[in-house]
């Protein structure tokens, strides 16, 4: 726990003469951030011409299937391989903030979906223990989540992957990110971004309210050390300093 007892204590006058200095950051942010946001809906797209089959509950769906009713849809990478027990903490902090949303992103054209290479009697098991509503289908069987650059086959696994649009040390089978695809009128399907690393962090709201806090992410162990599956923390009220956890690869 970041330790803020000599924290400077000024008058009044003094704090928003300061707030106001980083007043004007924040704003500059802000518009860098529509910047970015702007140059992101710019990028050129992708037609994608592969068949891609997905395991859902009501049966086989393609990627076209995915969309549903919408133009839009946006994909979670979820790091759930076969045969592992449970999802990987960060992507379940990730996906804690996603029902929450959906019926927003319903209402601006958008569907979401995560996917996983786990079976989907997997991740059927690992979703009811979560209590999560969201639509989640397996990639079973699809070279789907390699195609997207977030599963490594053994041959890969060996040395070098490509991650991140760059190539990497193999850090394990399995890596997080999110992938967004637009249909048009004619039922084409095109990728149209794709984000990895931090990146993700798009869908964690609670980073959003933690940076405005005085102790912040207070990450001393580590980018997401302290996040853990939503039914494996100890009460709140009982914890002083978050215990150092498991290895993430959302770094």
């Amino acid at each position: 726990m970041a330790n803020i007892t000599n924290h400077p204590v000024v008058s009044h006058e003094q704090w928003v003469a300061e707030r106001k200095r980083l007043l004007t950051l924040e704003k500059e942010l802000t518009h860098l951030r529509d910047q970015v946001a702007r140059e992101r809906r710019a990028l050129p797209w992708v037609r994608v011409d592969k068949a891609y089959t997905f395991d859902a509950p009501e049966g086989a769906r393609t990627l076209t299937d995915l969309f549903e009713d919408h133009r839009q849809l946006v994909v979670q990478h979820f790091m759930l391989g076969p045969g592992w027990e449970e999802g990987c903490p960060s992507c379940s902090f990730m996906a804690d903030h996603t029902d929450g949303m959906n019926v927003h992103l319903a209402h601006r054209d958008v569907t979401f979906i995560a996917v996983s290479r786990a079976p989907l009697a997997e991740i059927e098991r690992y979703r009811r223990r979560m209590g999560w509503k969201f639509r989640w289908v397996s990639s079973f069987g699809s070279n789907f989540n390699h195609d997207f650059h977030v599963s490594f086959i053994p041959p890969e696994a060996k040395g070098q992957v490509y991650y991140n649009y760059g190539m990497q040390p193999f850090e394990c089978e399995e890596l997080p990110g999110i992938s967004v695809f637009y249909k048009d009128d004619a039922g084409e399907v095109f990728h149209t971004y794709s984000t990895y690393r931090r990146g993700v962090e798009a869908m964690m709201g609670t980073y959003n309210l933690l940076d405005l806090t005085p102790n912040g992410r207070d990450e001393g162990d580590g980018p997401m050390a302290w996040v853990r599956h939503h039914d494996r923390y100890e009460p709140a009220s009982a914890m002083k300093v978050a215990p150092a956890g498991g290895s993430s690869c959302h770094t």
